[in-house]
């Protein structure tokens, strides 16, 4: 296959799941009666249920199945010194460029990536600078495709706010939060004298950051209001690295537990670290584009409990009560993106087949993270016996099977093609024979095949199924 046989194929990907998205109610440009705003989204009914499941499930592996790792959810607003000692203020920058024609602004880095030319947002300033001239002619602007660019500058990307006594202009900023880790890192010693944990232990966190993206894009990939799902684990320094292999083992686990294939998925090391960071790599799936950070893990060394102590004045070492040391614990980190994780789920579910005769659509979703875990349809919506018999299995089994629906708008195929398109890996439906047998039709979303099972034994046969 072609090079842009390949482009067309990936771009027909994106476009199909993104219009799936707003079709069957998983995800919606936000302000879109007021002509949206970029680079966010609402999750709507459907994608807020797998959206949860996710988060559940993440929560599930780092917190209720660790002895170890307790949880978190701190503040969005935080004192501006939190930022200043985080060096966010000064260092949390992305390079941008402004089209002189159009004054589009637009990340340099990702401008010189798209025609093949290696750059990276942590390249100094002046390195980018000369990369992004010596191929100058060869990039477009994409709003009004002009060549004419200022000089490639550094952008803060901390979401500023006017929390506070906003009229006095001597007064430091607020911000929204760049990321969550800096809660956990400012709670360190309210966890440890609270919680009673012992070195290593992990503090866990799912929560909203927001990030003053200069070019937001690919879809929920990058965005300026995203959720991450952090956990800062805290070592002994010597162990830093041994535990650093152990969380990468423990997250590939995780991950594939979600019914990834496998294939589309890799680690990659980081090329560039931040200064004070032993080692860094992500876990990347096969986006649309080719495969892109889903999540990352860091060993981060001391650093980060170091400038906040420095910052607030306040002794953030640990003291081991059993050894009488005292050392400001090492850190090692998993973080990962909801909305990434969602999409990546979204890209490796999606499947296209031929049944019955018919091209359909569907997701091939792990069932404990569908949307709807089952529905329930009479054969016949004119048939009152059999709507009134499908009302009673389907309040049956919502009594210990959530989300369920209720269908009978439509044929049973149309209702069929609908509950594919959202994932719902079983559709039960009442017919004739369910009368007289007290049985009913399951019908597996995956292969299409369907068979007869009593209704005494539907909700143990789903439920086994369906758990996390």
């Amino acid at each position: 296959m072609s090079e842009n046989s390949k482009k067309n194929d990936s771009a027909g990907l994106m476009e199909k799941i993104v219009s799936l998205c707003k079709r069957r109610g998983f995800v919606y440009p936000s302000s879109e009666i007021y002509s949206g705003f970029a680079g966010v989204y609402d999750y709507g009914p459907m994608g807020v249920e797998l959206e949860n499941n996710l988060k559940a499930h993440w929560w599930k592996w780092m917190v209720h199945k660790r002895q170890d790792i307790v949880g978190l959810d701190s503040s969005i607003f935080m004192n501006p010194q939190i930022w200043e000692a985080s060096g966010h203020t000064k260092g949390f920058f992305d390079p941008m460029v402004e089209c002189k024609e159009c004054n589009a602004r637009i990340r340099a880095d990702k401008m010189l990536e798209d025609i093949g030319v290696k750059a990276d947002e942590k390249m100094p300033e002046e390195k980018l600078n000369g990369l992004f001239q010596e191929n100058e002619q060869k990039i477009k602007c994409p709003k009004c495709g002009k060549r004419n660019f200022t000089k490639v500058k550094k952008f803060n990307l901390l979401v500023k706010s006017n929390l506070g006594d906003f009229t006095d202009s001597n007064m430091a900023p607020s911000y929204l939060r760049g990321e969550t880790c800096q809660g956990i890192y400012v709670n360190f010693k309210n966890v440890v004298d609270s919680q009673h944990v012992k070195v290593p232990f992990g503090i866990a966190q799912i929560g909203k950051a927001f990030r003053n993206e200069i070019s937001p894009r690919q879809f929920l990939f990058r965005g300026r209001e995203f959720e991450q799902m952090e956990m800062q684990y805290f070592t002994r320094p010597e162990e830093e690295m041994s535990e650093y292999e152990k969380l990468k083992e423990y997250r590939w686990k995780a991950i594939l537990s979600l019914g990834f294939d496998e294939s589309n998925l890799r680690w990659k090391k980081h090329d560039n670290l931040v200064f004070y960071a032993k080692e860094a790599y992500d876990v990347e799936y096969n986006f649309p584009w080719g495969f892109d950070e889903m999540e990352g893990i860091h060993a981060r060394g001391n650093y980060d409990l170091t400038q906040h102590s420095k910052g607030s004045g306040k002794d953030l070492s640990y003291h081991d009560s059993e050894t009488n040391e005292k050392f400001i614990p090492h850190i090692v980190e998993s973080s990962g993106g909801v909305g990434r994780l969602f999409f990546a789920i979204m890209c490796d579910a999606y499947k296209e087949d031929e049944l019955g005769g018919e091209t359909r659509v569907y997701l091939k979703l792990k069932p404990s993270l569908a949307p709807v875990k089952a529905a329930v349809f009479p054969l016949l919506k004119n048939k009152p016996e059999l709507v009134s018999k499908a009302k009673e299995v389907f309040d049956m089994l919502n009594e210990e099977i959530q989300p369920m629906v209720f269908d009978d708008n439509g044929n049973i195929g149309k209702r069929y093609r609908r509950q594919d398109e959202i994932g719902t890996p079983y559709c039960i439906t009442v017919d004739f024979d369910s009368l007289e047998k007290n049985d009913v039709t399951v019908r597996d979303r995956d292969t299409g095949k369907q068979e007869r099972v009593s209704i005494a034994d539907i909700g143990a046969r789903i439920k086994g199924a369906i758990s996390l």
